[in-house]
């Protein structure tokens, strides 16, 4: 006996081919990223919970935060920051252009001063210059200036130098790597035009290397700012003094102590937000787009639209 049994109708030779099935993607689960998000979690939740648990006297916090002494110890940080940087970038441009010279007694002295600026800790520095007076009893120089070397070399002017002296070391190495940075071509065309050398450097050469030059340096800046607290070993009064003082005098050493670190990260936050701007702005003929900025990412978020880069927010 035989038994019909139904076929899949067969479509006909010349119908055209039917689309394929959608592919259905399965995510892969990651656990591994679960588990040290958890182990994250757990270590920030012990550390909470542990100054929760201490003696620490919260309130003072607020209570200190625009006390007029910590006012001034952080205006003369700032201040100090501001001029050892502009001592430093100053005289850094200068020796990178020794370095950079083919005339073999200002690239020896641009070296060696190098050398031993980076050689050195910034903390002997600071000691030395302050403990000179140990050994030159005044300071004399001919026609402009002469004093004794107590009241020359006050604990500002030892802050300014150590800092300030250091720092032209680095800023130094950051400006000349700026430089080579720049094709030598760029010079060549420039020289073939008639243009002098310090001619080429200021319109050709720097304006190329800013590029370059800039990250690193807004990077010295808020080292600049975080390391001015080691004047505090020369007397010079800071952010860091500021905190200590009014801490002893208190009884809440501990808290001052967070309230100077949380006006060190509020100083190096915008700090940073300049940095980041600067950076977008000797950027801009070097990308034909620029990626938006916060401001821009969230506008956008917040209306719908897309992501579109352009001039600062």
């Amino acid at each position: 006996m035989s038994v019909d049994v139904d076929k899949p109708a067969q479509p006909p030779a010349d119908a055209p081919p039917s689309p394929p099935e959608p592919i259905r993607a399965i995510p892969v689960r990651h656990y591994g990223r679960w588990i040290a998000a958890l182990a994250v979690l757990a270590v920030l939740f012990l550390l909470v919970r542990a100054f929760a648990a201490g003696n620490v006297n919260w309130g003072a916090i607020p209570e200190y935060l625009f006390n007029a002494d910590i006012l001034k110890g952080l205006r003369n940080t700032l201040l100090i920051t501001l001029l050892s940087m502009v001592i430093g970038i100053v005289l850094g441009v200068i020796l990178a252009v020794m370095r950079q010279s083919k005339n073999p007694v200002t690239s020896t002295v641009a070296w060696f001063y190098v050398w031993f600026f980076r050689g050195t800790p910034v903390y002997v520095q600071l000691f030395l210059w302050f403990n000179l007076g140990l050994v030159f009893q005044y300071i004399d120089i001919m026609p402009i200036y002469k004093d004794e070397w107590s009241d020359f070399m006050t604990p500002f002017l030892c802050a300014l130098l150590g800092l300030g002296l250091n720092e032209a070391a680095y800023m130094a190495e950051i400006c000349r790597a700026g430089l080579n940075a720049v094709d030598e071509g760029q010079t060549e065309a420039a020289h073939a035009l008639g243009m002098s050398h310090g001619r080429t450097l200021r319109r050709i050469i720097v304006p190329q290397a800013m590029r370059v030059i800039v990250p690193p340096t807004g990077n010295e800046v808020i080292n600049m700012l975080k390391t001015s607290s080691l004047v505090i070993a020369v007397q010079y009064y800071d952010l860091l003094q500021a905190a200590q003082n009014v801490g002893r005098d208190s009884g809440v050493v501990v808290e001052m102590l967070i309230l100077a670190a949380a006006w060190y990260l509020i100083a190096t936050t915008v700090l940073s937000v300049g940095q980041y701007y600067l950076e977008r702005y000797y950027a801009r003929g070097s990308s034909r787009q620029l990626p938006p900025t916060p401001f821009q990412r969230l506008k956008a978020k917040l209306s719908g639209g897309p992501n579109r880069a352009g001039g600062a927010a």
